[in-house]
């Protein structure tokens, strides 16, 4: 039943999405909302469902392309290190310095960590988005995101 590794993880990971869906039933639902606090939640929980049932049909690949694929060069394990590095600074930012900020120096930082050089739409894409989602979030979807220093 569980030959591949592809597999395994597909077993982990739909387990995992169940725990995950019954902890959502579990969240405060708020009067006078149209979008409930659950709904962002309960919509990723069935998407990892559906995604690791896929998974769990997947074919691997031989042995030999396999281990072809599976080696990382050093600059990119650095690379990913300091993606990592990059997400931990911006949850710890979040709260404190507020969505619209955190998530411009994210993305900004990110993309140049990434090695995208194009300062200027690097920077605009930076300021755009995150406004975007922010006032679609708080306004249109009446759901709070941390405003941090700035004053709306």
């Amino acid at each position: 039943m569980l030959k591949t590794a592809n597999q395994k993880i597909a077993v982990f990971l739909f387990l995992f999405s169940i725990f995950y869906l019954i902890m959502t039933f579990n969240l405060p639902s708020y009067p006078y909302v149209p979008v409930d606090s659950d709904v962002i939640p309960m919509g990723l929980g069935i998407l990892l469902m559906i995604l690791s049932a896929a998974l769990y049909f997947v074919k691997e690949k031989s042995e030999a392309s396999k281990e072809e694929h599976e080696k990382i060069p050093g600059k990119e394990k650095l690379m990913l290190l300091g993606v990592l590095g990059i997400i931990l600074l911006y949850i710890f930012l979040l709260e404190p310095l507020g969505f619209i900020l955190s998530t411009l120096l994210f993305i900004f930082g990110c993309s140049r960590l990434l090695g995208y050089k194009n300062y200027i739409l690097n920077g605009v894409v930076s300021i755009i988005f995150p406004l975007v989602v922010y006032f679609a979030f708080t306004k249109g979807l009446q759901v709070a995101l941390p405003s941090g220093i700035l004053p709306f």
